[in-house]
């Protein structure tokens, strides 16, 4: 890709966000009932093609089950009010009715809390007692300390978290994760991320994990391009890491997923996510708006209640219908917020494709006008794409 001149001293490639593309339709089109949209990741096979993000505004014990039950899964965050409080309603219930000014204060206070592994093993039992795969996240500062407690949960998938992870960490003040190590001698299969580049994504996967995670800073809580001043849009980062699937594949013809994570508020955006080439897609803000989420109509990351620089924001989402209706419906609105998965079988049919993996081939090119040609009246009113 041609690199732009920043100024004499710099230049870079331009990257795009889901806004800055369009799917193009081919020839061919199809009747949705023949789509196919199953996803299968190591041993485990889902309806959905979705991970429920490791958040506690967004998975508790509870919509995890649902979200299982409705064929997706739910990640549960090991590092959150779940595994720090007995009951953590009343602290969820206090944080959704905390002043702006307030909120990221009192919530460093809340989850100063120790983390305690017998309730790390105790939520993980929760899941598995209704029957479903249980999914969990750690970040790789704690998942030597944590992982044998989720061991003994009897876990199913482990998702390596943070809002960067490299396959090569380098400290010299402790000793840090090996990845590649760690994954060969886990005993279930680990997803890693996130990740933004085609180097980075490459890497990852060459440590053994099962999926990668794509995607840094484009969550609606997180303020991490702004604390930091990293990210790269996420249809160019999806891309570049679906091209490094292909050379991994190449190289030692073992497949591993690409899981967009972020940035996805719209049917629209999560058929795109595939279309550029991921597998499946890892979505909190929108399952932040069910009612059954614990967050109360609130919705934070994973890092804003971080003790020394937080890097995520309390957002309030409009608890817009039920897990169900947001996921596979029926929708009762226009603006792409609820049916998300039927709105991307509908997408496949109408681009005529009927697997994930023949929708990342579709055609997409750069429209900035897609937004906004023709919908001078939706916009001035309000409604459907001009909210």
């Amino acid at each position: 890709m041609a690199e732009v001149e920043i100024g004499r001293g710099k230049s870079g490639r331009r990257a795009y966000g889901f806004d800055d593309i369009a799917i193009v339709p081919s020839r061919r089109t199809r009747d949705p009932e023949d789509v196919d949209i199953t996803w299968e990741i190591d041993a485990f096979r889902f309806d959905l093609p979705l991970l429920g993000s490791a958040m506690d505004g967004v998975i508790s014990p509870a919509t995890a089950i649902e979200i299982g039950r409705l064929g997706g899964l739910g990640v549960l965050n090991l590092e959150g009010l779940w595994t720090r409080y007995e009951d953590p309603e009343p602290f969820l219930a206090e944080i959704a009715s905390l002043p702006s000014e307030k909120a990221t204060e009192r919530m460093q206070e809340i989850y100063s809390e120790p983390i305690k592994a017998t309730l790390v093993t105790e939520r993980i039992r929760q899941i598995k007692a209704a029957g479903l795969t249980a999914a969990a996240s750690l970040t790789p500062q704690r998942t030597p300390e944590l992982a044998p407690a989720a061991l003994a949960g009897e876990l199913d998938l482990l998702v390596i978290q943070g809002t960067v992870v490299s396959a090569e960490h380098v400290s010299k003040n402790h000793e840090p994760l090996n990845l590649k190590k760690f994954i060969r001698e886990f005993d279930v299969p680990i997803i890693v991320g996130g990740c933004a580049s085609y180097q980075a994504a490459l890497h990852l996967m060459r440590t053994g994990a099962v999926g990668v995670l794509v995607g840094v800073g484009p969550g609606n809580a997180c303020t991490t391009r702004g604390v930091l001043g990293l990210g790269v849009p996420q249809a160019t980062a999806i891309a570049d890491a679906a091209g490094a699937r292909m050379r991994h594949l190449d190289e030692t013809g073992v497949y591993v997923h690409v899981i967009a994570d972020g940035g996805m508020s719209k049917g629209g955006d999560i058929a795109k996510a595939i279309a550029c080439g991921a597998d499946a897609v890892m979505i909190g803000s929108p399952l932040a708006s069910a009612y059954e989420a614990p967050g109360k109509g609130y919705h934070w990351g994973m890092a804003t209640f971080h003790p020394t620089l937080p890097r995520g924001a309390r957002v309030s989402v409009s608890q817009r219908g039920s897990l169900k209706e947001i996921l596979v419906g029926p929708a009762r609105e226009n603006d792409g917020r609820l049916n998300l998965f039927g709105a991307l079988k509908t997408s496949m049919a109408t681009c005529g494709y009927e697997t994930i993996k023949e929708f990342q081939k579709a055609e997409v090119m750069v429209a900035p006008a897609l937004q906004t040609e023709g919908k001078a009246l939706q916009q001035a009113q309000r409604v459907g794409m001009g909210h």
